[in-house]
Order: structure tokens, then sequence, then C-alpha cells
């Protein structure tokens, strides 16, 4: 396993020798880390957090408790994954093949979620592979996430729908004429054929 100094695994963690912890992460308590996956800079892996073989995690990731982040998932940076999240790998899931014999790895092809910066998952949500959220999007708690996610946008429900958008600090933007604007930041966004960009 490859670790930096100031990193922090606590002592009942399953780290793979295979994996690769970045400098300033923390890994608590029941957590499970497979071979090569990558994690980044000042990430935080909750309890009983799973990340399986492959997973990239860019830096300042937030991986909350009994999330399960399937292989071959990809998190740029500063993503945040709520409690009990799921982000699903198989499209076509099944145990055993159609003659009854357990399925192996090579009889499926893993298919992953790709979140980009900034966005968020909240708690028990469920994102079906394949699927990307794009950046600085939120995700509401419970939602299943089944097709891509523009960049900013709020998703909601099940099947996830588009409520509105959403700023880089998470708040809801306003509409002021024909321009969104944030709330918290004033920074204000333009909308063209369904993709929001800044003004």
């Amino acid at each position: 396993m490859s670790t930096h100094p100031n990193t922090r695994i606590e002592a009942s963690a399953d780290i793979s020798s295979e994996a690769h912890v970045g400098e300033g992460t923390t890994i608590w308590h029941l957590a499970h880390v497979r071979e090569d996956a990558r994690l980044g800079k000042n990430c935080i892996l909750g309890r009983g957090a799973y990340v399986g073989p492959g997973v990239t995690l860019g830096d300042n990731c937030k991986v909350q408790n009994y999330a399960l982040v399937y292989e071959p998932a990809v998190l740029e940076d500063g993503v945040f994954i709520g409690p009990a999240v799921v982000l699903t790998n198989d499209t076509y899931p099944r145990a055993i093949n159609p003659d009854g014999s357990l399925k192996s790895a090579d009889d499926w092809d893993a298919v992953g979620v790709t979140i980009q910066q900034g966005a968020a998952i909240g708690a028990r949500a469920v994102c079906v592979a394949p699927v990307t959220i794009g950046a600085w999007a939120m995700v509401a708690a419970g939602a299943v996430v089944n097709k891509d996610v523009p960049d900013f946008a709020l998703m909601v429900g099940v099947p996830a729908r588009q409520l509105g958008w959403v700023g880089k600090t998470g708040h809801r933007l306003k509409l002021e004429g024909d321009v969104w604007v944030c709330p918290d930041t004033g920074d204000r966004f333009v909308e063209n054929e369904g993709m929001l960009s800044p003004a």
C-alpha cells in the first residue's frame, strides 16, 4: 500500500496493499479499500465505506459512512458522497449464468459512474451506471439517477428529474430576468439548451 506519513488509517480499516492513499487522507473504522484503488490527497473515507478495485478518487473527496463506490467509478476533485450512497456497476445484474453456474468476474462487463468536480450525492441516493454526474451538480437524498446529469443541476426523486440549478456552494439559483443568480455568492449563470454556464 502506498501511503504518506500524515495519512490517518484506523486499525480496523481493510486497505489493500495494492491501493494508493494520498497525503493527508483519513480512513475511518471498518472502511474497505480494494486493490488498485487510488485515493487522492486530503480525502475522508467514513466508517464502513467501500471503494472497489481500480476506483479513482481525486483530491479533497468525502465518502461518508457506509457508502458503496463500485468499480470502475471515477470521482473528480472535491466530490461529496453522502451516507449509504450506492454507485452501481452492472447494467444486467445476475448471480448466475443461464446454465445455472455462478457468475464470475469474467461473465460480465463492469460499467462505472463518473462524478465530476465539486458534485454532491445526497444520503442513500443511488447512481445507476453508466452515468455521468456533471460538475457542481446536486443529487438529493434518496434519489435514483439513471441518466446523465448536467453541470449545476439539482436532481430529485425516483427516477431523478431536474428540479432546478445550484451554485458552487450548493444553494439553489434564482432566476432574475434571463440570468440565474446564486443568492449566496452572487455568481451569475445563463442557460442555453439545457446547460448552464457562467454569465
